[in-house]
C-alpha cells in the first residue's frame, strides 16, 4: 500500500518516493495538492518553478501520463525519466511558452554540459497524477531528478522534436534526466534552497553536483510476474488504439504474424527480423531474427524466433482471450541452441504460463496488448486515425 498524505498534512510533509499527496475538495484550482506542499509553485501546468526574478530554486515536472502526443516515461528498473517540453500547440517559436518550460531546460542542459555551471542547477522533483477516492487531483512523488542520464551522450540528452498538428509544424523538446537514489527529500533542504541558503542536501544529489556521477534510482522488481491487467491499455486511449489493432486482424490472424515482427522492430533498433515465415512452413515460428549485442564494427547477434497471438484482449470488460500454457510450450519447444522466444499477443500471458516461463527460467520476451499500443505511441501513432493508417501497410486480402 502507498503511503497517503491527506491534504491537510501537505504543509508539513516531506517528499517520500511513491507517496501520495491527496488534493482538496473545494473542486477548485485551490484542491492542487503540489502548490500546497511546496509553496511557491504554482497550481497549474506541468513546469512549476519556483523562484524569482528568472532564477528557479527547484522546479516541479508534473506529468498526467495521459498525453499520446507527448508521452513522458519513467523506467522504475533504471531510473530514466523522459519528459516533454511545454510547447504543445502550433504558433509558438521553441521557447516562447507561458511557463518557460522550455527556456528552463534549455538553460539547464546547457549548464550541465559546462561542469562548472553543474552547481547551479535547480533540483528537479517529480510528480505524477495519481487519483484517490478522495480527490482527483492527488499525485504521486515519483523523484529527485538531475538533467541527464548515464551514458547518454550530450547531443541526445536534450533533443527538439518536430510534430504536426492540424497541418501545422512546430517544435518541442524531449529531455532526458536521471531520478535519483533519494527515498525521501526533506522540506527544510528546499526551504534553505529557495531562500539561497546553504544547507545539507541529499548525498546523491550533492554527489551528482560535485562530480558529474549519478546514481539512478534503479529498482529490481520483486516479481516477473504481470497480472492481467498490468498487460492490459490502462487508459481510454490505449484501450482504442489496441480496438483498432484488434478489429483489423481479428478475422485474419495470419496477416498479425507481419505486424507482430514490425512492433516487436519498433521496441528496439538492435531487433534484425529476418523473415517472416509462411504459414504452412513455419515450424512453429512465425517470425526469425536477430538481436545485436555487439559494435556495429564487430557484431555477436542472439538469433530469436517469434510467435504472434491475434487473441481478444481486454477492452474494459476484463474478459481478454489469454495466451495459456499449451501456446507457450510450443513456442520453448521450438527454440535451438542459443536462441530466445518472443511471444506478441494483443491480449495478455495467463498467470500459470507467465509463471512457469519465469520459474524454469526459459529465454522468452512477453508483448503484450499494453506494451503494443505503448510502442506505437511511443513511435508517435497516437491516434486511432494513425494506427489506421499504420494497419493500411498490412491490408487482408
Amino acid at each position: 500500500m502507498h503511503r497517503v498524505f491527506r491534504f491537510a498534512e501537505l504543509a508539513t510533509a516531506n517528499l517520500i518516493v511513491d507517496a501520495v499527496y491527496e488534493g482538496g475538495s473545494a473542486g477548485n484550482a485551490s484542491d492542487d495538492p503540489i502548490a500546497k506542499l511546496l509553496p511557491g509553485v504554482g497550481n497549474q501546468g506541468g513546469f512549476r518553478a519556483a523562484g524569482k526574478g528568472g532564477a528557479a530554486s527547484f522546479v516541479v515536472l508534473y506529468t498526467s501520463g495521459e498525453d499520446g502526443d507527448w508521452p513522458d516515461t519513467l523506467d522504475p528498473n533504471t531510473g530514466q525519466f523522459i519528459y516533454f517540453g511545454d510547447n504543445k500547440t502550433p504558433g509558438h517559436e521553441l521557447h516562447d511558452t507561458s511557463r518557460r518550460g522550455n527556456a528552463i531546460l534549455r538553460d539547464v542542459f546547457q549548464r550541465l554540459h559546462d561542469p562548472e555551471s553543474r552547481s547551479s542547477i535547480p533540483p528537479f522533483l517529480v510528480f505524477q497524477k495519481f487519483p484517490t477516492e478522495r480527490s482527483s487531483r492527488s499525485v504521486q512523488f515519483k523523484g529527485l531528478a538531475a538533467p541527464g542520464y548515464p551514458g547518454v551522450p550530450m547531443t541526445e540528452d536534450l533533443v527538439a522534436v518536430w510534430k504536426v498538428t492540424g497541418g501545422q509544424r512546430f517544435q518541442n523538446y524531449r529531455a532526458m534526466f536521471t531520478v535519483l537514489d533519494v527515498a525521501e527529500v526533506q522540506r527544510s533542504w528546499l526551504q534553505a534552497v529557495s531562500r539561497d541558503e546553504v544547507a545539507r542536501a541529499p548525498p546523491k544529489w550533492s554527489k551528482w553536483v560535485k562530480t558529474g556521477g549519478y546514481s539512478p534510482l534503479a529498482a529490481e522488481p520483486t516479481r516477473t510476474i504481470r497480472t492481467l491487467e498490468e498487460q492490459a491499455p490502462s487508459t481510454v486511449l490505449e484501450r482504442e488504439l489496441l480496438a483498432a489493432i484488434w478489429q483489423h486482424f481479428k478475422d485474419a490472424p495470419i496477416a498479425f504474424e507481419s505486424f507482430a515482427a514490425h512492433v516487436y522492430k519498433m521496441t528496439d533498433a538492435r531487433v534484425i527480423v529476418d523473415e517472416v515465415t509462411r504459414a504452412a512452413v513455419d515450424g512453429g515460428r512465425d517470425a526469425m531474427g536477430r538481436y545485436l549485442l555487439g559494435l556495429s564494427s564487430d557484431p555477436v547477434y542472439a538469433e530469436f524466433s517469434l510467435e504472434a497471438k491475434c487473441y481478444r484482449p481486454d477492452l474494459g470488460d476484463g474478459n481478454p482471450s489469454t495466451v495459456g500454457v499449451r501456446e507457450v510450450s510450443r513456442l520453448v519447444s521450438r527454440l535451438r541452441h542459443r536462441q530466445f522466444g518472443v511471444l506478441v499477443t494483443t491480449s495478455a500471458i495467463a498467470r500459470q504460463a507467465y509463471q512457469e516461463v519465469r520459474e524454469d527460467k526459459h529465454p522468452i520476451v512477453f508483448v503484450s496488448g499494453r506494451d503494443i499500443v505503448r510502442t506505437l505511441i511511443q513511435a508517435g501513432h497516437n491516434s486511432v486515425e494513425r494506427v489506421r493508417s499504420l494497419l493500411a501497410c498490412w491490408p487482408l486480402t
